[in-house]
């Protein structure tokens, strides 16, 4: 276990459904959040659906947006984990929201150019019952290098249940060993990499 300085990580939900609801791609992204905690890496959970994020590719979309907050909650982690559930083969449109509005990284910078992005480590996390997992993390990963975060060999874990089954991944008795596994070097492989960037971070633009 890396302990030599500690890591932070914020676990971005997209299920449609708000907290009060058990959603399974809240279950995965905890079981995330923990593996990464094996590696010195603390941090929370946001459903995004508790939040009024307004449409739009902008910093802050005015009064009442809740993505400000979010924001720099996000810029202030190591880590950040986007967990979604598969929606007509897709990330759901919360999901969707949300790197929509991390579109406006593009044009922040620091004094020396670079992204205020760059050196921060995403994962994600899927969920579903119908197969589409890669393609889905093919959408967020390419999403999610475009505004400037690094991702780590092996950046997702999912599950995908039997076509047209009605077994949700939170309704399993136990986690499954492949996802466990997958799970686990996920993990240890965006930990190692968050501390390799926060020693040494990319040069000035």
């Amino acid at each position: 276990m890396e302990t030599a300085e500690n890591l932070s990580a914020v676990v971005l939900v997209g299920s449609l459904k708000p907290s009060s609801q058990p959603s399974s791609s809240e279950v995965l992204g905890r079981q995330v959040l923990e593996a990464l905690g094996h590696h010195g890496v603390t941090g929370d959970v946001v459903r995004l659906t508790d939040h009024d994020i307004r449409p739009g590719v902008e910093v802050d979309m005015g009064a009442g947006d809740a993505w400000p907050a979010l924001r720099a909650r996000v810029l202030a982690a190591d880590i950040l984990v986007v967990a979604t559930p598969i929606w007509m083969g897709q990330p759901s449109s919360v999901t969707k929201r949300a790197l929509e509005r991390l579109d406006a990284e593009l044009s922040e910078t620091d004094d020396e150019g670079r992204m205020l992005t760059w050196g921060k480590v995403a994962l994600v996390a899927v969920v579903g019952n119908e197969d589409g997992a890669h393609h889905v993390s093919a959408e967020v990963f390419q999403a999610l290098d475009d505004v400037g975060f690094t991702l780590p060999a092996g950046a997702v874990t999912y599950w995908v249940g039997e076509a047209m089954g009605s077994v949700d991944y939170k309704d399993l008795e136990g986690i499954p060993e492949k996802v466990a596994t997958t799970t686990a070097t996920a993990a240890s492989n965006a930990a190692h990499l968050a501390r390799l960037l926060k020693a040494a971070p990319y040069p000035p633009v």
